[in-house]
């Protein structure tokens, strides 16, 4: 801070024993200690708290930059799920304008739970009778087990497809 050396501190303490007398020297030393002390935590405080202040601004600017990168991410990721939910539904409007409409095509769209209809109810010789199935053969079912078969597999089911008797816990 100060640049003193030896010859002028000597100056300046015997200019002190001069003008303050050897009684009252050490107090005024002592007093003169503490203030510098105090000086010079007051002084480090500063310098602490500027330095926080730099690190906390420092802080704030990589967590926008972050925060900036992950909108970035989620503006991709949503375009991403976008385009493939178009080529989705572009895939599923080229699959039905290729296969024929059928008077049962209802069924095959019919809510969860309704069931496919029953052999009785569509005639034997409709299109509906036969099976459309894409890359697997008809499942055969078991003697007296009535086997719901789908218009049309694409793997896209949410439930999956079980052979019969594929349900049984292997022991």
């Amino acid at each position: 801070m100060f640049d003193f050396g030896f010859s002028e501190l000597v100056v300046i303490g015997v200019v002190m024993l001069i003008v303050v007398g050897p009684e009252r020297l050490p107090k005024v030393a002592r007093t003169a200690g503490h203030l510098l002390g105090r000086v010079q935590r007051y002084v480090s405080d500063v310098k602490s708290d500027i330095q926080r202040e730099m690190q906390l601004e420092e802080l704030k600017k990589l967590q926008e930059q972050v925060r900036h990168q992950a909108q970035e991410l989620e503006a991709s990721v949503r375009t991403g799920v976008a385009g493939v939910e178009s080529g989705i539904g572009d895939t599923v409007a080229e699959v039905r304008s290729i296969l024929p409409e059928s008077p049962v095509s209802a069924s095959a769209v019919a809510p969860a739970g309704a069931g496919a209809p029953s052999p009785a109810a569509t005639p034997a010789n409709s299109p509906a009778a036969a099976p459309v199935s894409v890359g697997n053969p008809p499942a055969t079912p078991a003697a007296g087990v009535a086997v719901p078969t789908p218009q049309l597999e694409l793997g896209l089911d949410s439930v999956p497809r079980t052979a019969a008797g594929a349900d049984k816990v292997k022991a």
